[in-house]
């Protein structure tokens, strides 16, 4: 058997993994301060263009870990690790997961590899103290980076399936209230805005889809584009087919509420459907729970006083 890591290996692990990590933070430190001038000015273009993407970090401890994490990201993805189609794929899913905000990309590399980077070095302090072989050491430190360099990718995909979620449950209501502000005269644009404003408290994320899309029709010529953009941004099908509708009626001049009216309706029968397969489910579901834990019960109260008679018969 091996003997355990001494005390010194151990320190000497952590202090070359922190000279490393501190190399690599500084060189990108030193990379990303030959563009500030060229970030400050599309910063200053962005917030003119679309006010609705915020590009402060939010206040407290919790913007001082994105102003400390996001550089060491955004240096990893101009350095061209990274192909454009990963950073494109990234950005997306970050987006759909609710992460709207321009350093977004930049946190989420930077945790990834701080984790990566940090998790391995805080296993080189377990071996001692709990008499671990040099082998189980490695093991658990490779362990350590499987796991930080993948669970924030399972952490972000949790967050996309109840961001969809969420967009699903507001889907239908936006429509309904759309149906109403067509019928009274808005325009599309201002149908959109005032429908985000009255959703915003019931469907935060759906409100917050159409207040995007409402931006982008404002600043882009071609409305079709940002509405377009709306179900390519999400990937969800009932938002595709709700971009299509009201393409298709910009284009072909067809009545605005009449469209709505009938993609409400097959928004709810969707919704509708979608309960019922779930009620479905529920005896397939019940069928293992009812076998352990209902049926014993049965044969105790059915068999029960016949098992005790006989057991009286051959006692006596």
């Amino acid at each position: 058997m091996s003997a355990p890591i001494p005390a010194p290996q151990a320190l000497a692990a952590v202090a070359g993994g922190s000279v490393v990590l501190v190399a690599v933070s500084l060189i990108l430190a030193r990379h990303i301060r030959t563009q500030d001038r060229v970030a400050a000015r599309m910063r200053l273009i962005r917030q003119a263009a679309a006010p609705v993407i915020q590009d402060s970090a939010p206040p407290g401890w919790r913007g001082a870990l994105v102003t400390a994490i996001a550089p060491i990201g955004e240096g990893i993805a101009r350095s061209g690790l990274l192909s454009s189609r990963t950073l494109g794929e990234l950005r997306q899913t970050l987006q759909v997961a609710g992460f709207t905000g321009p350093r977004g990309l930049g946190v989420f590399v930077g945790v990834k590899l701080l984790l990566t980077a940090v998790l391995p070095m805080l296993t080189a302090l377990v071996p001692r103290s709990a008499g671990m072989e040099i082998q189980q050491s490695i093991l658990m430190a490779a362990a350590a980076a499987v796991a930080g360099l993948l669970l924030p990718d399972y952490i972000v995909r949790g967050l996309r399936k109840r961001y969809l979620r969420k967009l699903q449950q507001g889907l239908p209501d936006a429509l309904d209230m759309l149906v109403i502000c067509s019928e009274a005269g808005l325009s599309l644009e201002t149908a959109i805005d005032r429908v985000a404003a009255e959703i915003h408290n019931p469907h935060e994320a759906m409100a917050q889809e159409m207040t995007l899309t409402s931006q982008e029709m404002k600043m882009n010529a071609d409305r079709r584009a940002a509405l377009l953009n709306m179900g390519a941004r999400t990937g969800l099908d009932s938002l595709r087919r709700m971009a299509g509708t009201l393409v298709q009626s910009l284009h072909y001049g067809t009545p605005l509420a009449q469209a709505l009216r009938t993609l409400a309706a097959e928004e709810r029968h969707l919704l509708l459907t979608r309960f019922e397969a779930r009620a479905a489910r529920l005896p397939v579901l019940l069928t293992l729970p009812m076998i352990i834990f209902i049926l014993p019960c049965v044969f105790l109260v059915v068999a029960g006083p016949a098992a005790v008679k006989i057991m009286q018969t051959f006692t006596h």
